[in-house]
Parts: structure tokens; C-alpha cells; sequence
């Protein structure tokens, strides 16, 4: 089920299927997570994982902190990634970034069972108030997304 949430005049693409919840790092979520990330990305969950329960009638298995911090890892690796590569102007390092940057703009949120990395996210989450304070407040304002 595709879907498209409006949150502060930003467009969040967003696609759910049984055991997965996929999330699309672009500008209409980087605008939205402007200033305030935690607890905008923690709205943001709710929501998605609420529709996920009214479309397949139980939760998916993923807490939300597990889900935040996934989708910290992504939206920020994909901004540090389109960084350096404005900044760095080596073919074989643009190469490299490129290839770290489409990885990064699809966030897939999976299940453990569909998922080979939720331990990681999982792990990362007993973290996710400390990691909060290091992550960049206006993304959205940086030019970096189409």
C-alpha cells in the first residue's frame, strides 16, 4: 500500500506491505524533520505503524525506537553522503558516495524475519535519545535534495 502523509506542508512517501514498512529519504521528509527531528520522526512512526495495523490488523514487529534510529541512519547518511560529494571532487570517491547514497535514500524498515539487520537498529535504539542530540536541525534547508 502506497501512501503519502502531509505533515507541515511536506509530502512523505511511504510504502507498506506485510512485515515491511518502507520510508522514501527525500526532500518532503527532510523539510519535515527540520528543527525538531526526534520528536517529529517519533510522530511520524506512530502514524505509519497505525496504518500498518488498520491495513494487516496486527502491529508490525519493530519498536519504535528501533524504527527511528533506522531512519535517522538513512536520512542522515544519505545528507552526509550528498555533502561530500559536493565537496569532493575524486571520480572514484563520487563513485563510492553514489553508490552509499541511493542505498540510503530507500529506507526499508523490515521485520526481523525480512530484515538481516534489525539487531542492529534494535541494538542502536537503547541509544536513541543520546544519538538524538547529535543530528543535524535543518536538513530540509540545505539544497542537497532535488
Amino acid at each position: 500500500m502506497d501512501k503519502i502523509y502531509d505533515f507541515e506542508k511536506c509530502r512523505i512517501r511511504v510504502c507498506i506491505n506485510k512485515g515491511l514498512i518502507r520510508i522514501y529519504s527525500d526532500k518532503g521528509l527532510w523539510r519535515y524533520l527540520d528543527g525538531e527531528p526526534a520528536p517529529k520522526t517519533m510522530e511520524l512512526v506512530k502514524i505509519i505503524k497505525a496504518d500498518y495495523k488498520n491495513e494487516f490488523g496486527n502491529g508490525i514487529k519493530i519498536s519504535n525506537s528501533s524504527l527511528m534510529v533506522e531512519i535517522w541512519a538513512h536520512v542522515y547518511s544519505d545528507y552526509i553522503g550528498l555533502l561530500l560529494q559536493r565537496r569532493l571532487k575524486f571520480p572514484w570517491i563520487q563513485k563510492l558516495l553514489q553508490k552509499g547514497i541511493e542505498r540510503a535514500e530507500i529506507i526499508d524498515c523490515g521485520e526481523k524475519e525480512l530484515d538481516t539487520n534489525r539487531w542492529v537498529w534494535d541494538f542502536l535504539s537503547h541509544f536513541n535519545s543520546i544519538i538524538s542530540i547529535f543530528l543535524p536541525g535543518n536538513i530540509g534547508k540545505s539544497n542537497l535534495k532535488g
